[in-house]
């Protein structure tokens, strides 16, 4: 076949050619020539990067070129939004947010990912982008996953709202009738400026006057369908995703290469660090003790137990046994979320705990994602060492978000693993999510990082993240010049490049060069 690399570039990384590299790691002369870090392996981790970003890269031009609409704000909304802010913005909401406010002035389309740490301070950077459209006469969405989140967005963005003279309102499965159609007509009138739900909003009778910005909450809940859907609401409108799993930098450039990048890195004010401690499971009547404590302190308490991977019944079990044994002991103010439930019902577990009518939530992993009970300071993680470091992080953050002191405990089953224990350690180290996303990507490989095993994302064939993760630049500045320079893939190299976008399947990317 054809050499599709760069001859210059595989000169300096004295690659052999694609043959050669298969070749000699199905027949190894020594058995240095099938390490991973080895020549041969290394050039075919590279041919698949270069083929994964060169079909982002497609994919993205693809997206960009239906002309975006430019939206240039006055400034005037966003100024009485920030005036109303109980805080300043930190430095990186500033910086995200002006990022923001140029591509919404460009005539292509924004397509953006926001990535910060729990509690960084998102939606309000969404609130400020959905002004800067407002401000030019337009509507803006922001679509969560569940009720629970959408709500939750609502009543941060509402007061500030109303400070600047935007209309916002909710829809999500919970507005019916009479309340349902007059939303509905506010929309499409214009007379809401901006519509806050669940996937709710994307259905078809949805219709609005003007929809300039979609903006998406926690992205990997949802397929990409469902992102378009929504950006085809309105007339080329602008996309932002927002997520609050700190993602490495090398997986941003891989699943997320066709999107532009914000991070918000500092915490807001008066967030007070959160006291973690590993505790083994023999200790677990002290552990109940000091809950027991808590409780006549008044406080909230989450205790999560883990998702075991054989069934889905074993992780229910884990959380009912766990369930029964505390209600037994401390009465009514127990209650249980897991994942089985309704949806309603999830929303009214959780509603009972955010109002103080129980105190102490058992629940399995889907308290992981965005629930804000400022009053929850103590969290215990049951077998903390079957999570992914990412996740514990992300179960942490729902405590520490009041005044108070927080405390988290890592109940684990002795004796641990080395890695196990390497694991755990950092999460009493730090608490910037950034840095752990980094480590467990190094402990753990990529698959397990971005949960690839649940969400049916694609992993890599040959190439391995922890080995080779730094090729991953080369690749996307490699497949951004080549495109620059042939965007239809007609030149030498460009016919080449072909071979190996059908060698790794990436052929769909190029269906969109003949669809023009």
């Amino acid at each position: 076949m054809p050499e599709w690399q760069d001859s210059s570039w595989v000169a300096r990384e004295r690659f052999p050619s694609f043959a050669d590299a298969l070749h000699l790691l199905h027949r190894p002369n020594d058995p240095a020539d099938i390490l991973p870090e080895g020549l041969a392996w290394s050039r075919l981790a590279y041919d698949e990067f270069l083929a994964g970003q060169l079909a982002l890269a497609l994919v993205r031009a693809h997206l960009r070129r239906p002309a975006g609409r430019a939206t240039p704000g006055t400034g005037q909304l966003r100024k009485k939004l920030i005036d109303a802010l109980p805080y300043s913005l930190t430095p990186s909401q500033q910086r995200a947010v002006a990022e923001i406010i140029a591509d919404l002035a460009k005539p292509e389309r924004m397509l953006r990912l926001l990535q910060g740490d729990v509690g960084s301070g998102k939606t309000v950077v969404a609130l400020l982008a959905a002004a800067a459209v407002i401000e030019g006469g337009r509507q803006a969405a922001l679509m969560a996953p569940t009720e629970i989140l959408a709500r939750q967005h609502f009543n941060t963005i509402a007061p500030l709202a109303a400070a600047a003279d935007i209309n916002v309102a909710i829809l999500t499965g919970r507005e019916r009738g009479r309340e349902r159609n007059d939303i509905l007509a506010r929309l499409a009138l214009g007379e809401i400026h901006t519509l806050i739900g669940t996937h709710a909003v994307f259905q078809e009778q949805v219709e609005f006057r003007d929809l300039a910005l979609a903006v998406v909450d926690e992205q990997h809940r949802f397929g990409v369908h469902q992102r378009l859907a929504l950006a085809k609401k309105g007339e080329a409108v602008d996309v932002l995703v927002m997520t609050a799993t700190p993602i490495p930098r090398t997986l941003v450039l891989t699943y997320f290469g066709d999107m532009d990048v914000s991070e918000l890195r500092e915490k807001p004010a008066g967030r007070r660090p959160i006291d973690t401690r590993l505790v083994p499971l023999s200790r677990l009547d002290e552990v109940v003790g000091a809950v027991s404590r808590a409780l006549v302190e008044g406080r909230r308490i989450y205790w999560i137990c883990p998702l075991v991977e054989t069934t889905e019944h074993t992780d229910l079990a884990a959380a009912e046994e766990r369930f029964a044994a505390l209600k037994e002991r401390f009465g009514p103010m127990v209650d249980l979320v897991h994942g089985r439930m309704k949806g309603d019902e999830k929303d009214r577990a959780m509603e009972r705990f955010a109002v103080g009518e129980t105190r102490l939530l058992v629940a399995t992993t889907v308290i992981e994602v965005g629930v804000d009970v400022p009053e929850a300071t103590v969290m215990i993680i049951e077998h903390a060492e079957r999570f992914g470091l990412a996740q514990l992080h992300q179960l942490r953050g729902r405590i520490g978000r009041g005044a108070e002191h927080s405390s988290c405990l890592l109940l684990y089953k002795a004796p641990l693993g080395e890695a196990a224990k390497a694991r755990l350690n950092i999460l009493r180290e730090t608490e910037d999510g950034f840095r752990i996303a980094e480590e467990d990507l190094r402990l753990r490989g990529e698959g397990d990082v971005l949960g690839t095993r649940q969400s049916g994302m694609p992993g890599f064939r040959v190439a391995r993240i922890e080995t080779h993760g730094k090729l991953i630049g080369a690749a996307r500045d490699d497949a951004a010049l080549l495109l620059s320079r042939d965007p239809t893939l007609v030149s030498a190299r460009g016919q080449a490049v072909r071979h190996l976008l059908y060698l790794f399947e990436r052929d769909e990317a190029i269906r969109l060069i003949r669809a023009g």
